[in-house]
């Protein structure tokens, strides 16, 4: 079945973007948003993402139409390291800084 099939494909994507999510926050001292549901909303929308368009665009930014300013969505977009510096955690509440739980 098609279903099958689609929500297949998008469980293998989101693992690989998971494990890759994980290593990324390990490397820069961060950590993964510790709420389940929103880390796995986050990460299912960039499944989905790279799924629909090759690219795992952030899924909580509008992607333009213009592949210049497209590629600065990409996650980790160019945006993240500055979000989590300031705000403890990028727009799209995967990367978290260490010292930041989910209420921040």
């Amino acid at each position: 079945m098609i279903s099958d099939i689609a929500r297949t494909k998008e469980e293998d994507t989101a693992a690989r973007i998971r494990a890759w999510a994980e290593r990324y926050a390990a490397r820069n001292g961060w950590r993964l948003n510790p709420d389940p549901a929103e880390r796995e909303t986050v990460i299912h929308g960039l499944a989905r993402n790279a799924i629909r368009f090759g690219k795992q665009y952030c899924p909580c930014r509008i992607r333009s139409g213009d592949a210049a300013e497209d590629r600065k969505i990409i996650c980790p977009c160019i945006y993240h390291r500055d979000e989590i510096r300031e705000d403890g955690h990028c727009h799209c509440r995967l990367f978290f800084r260490n010292d930041q739980g989910v209420s921040s």
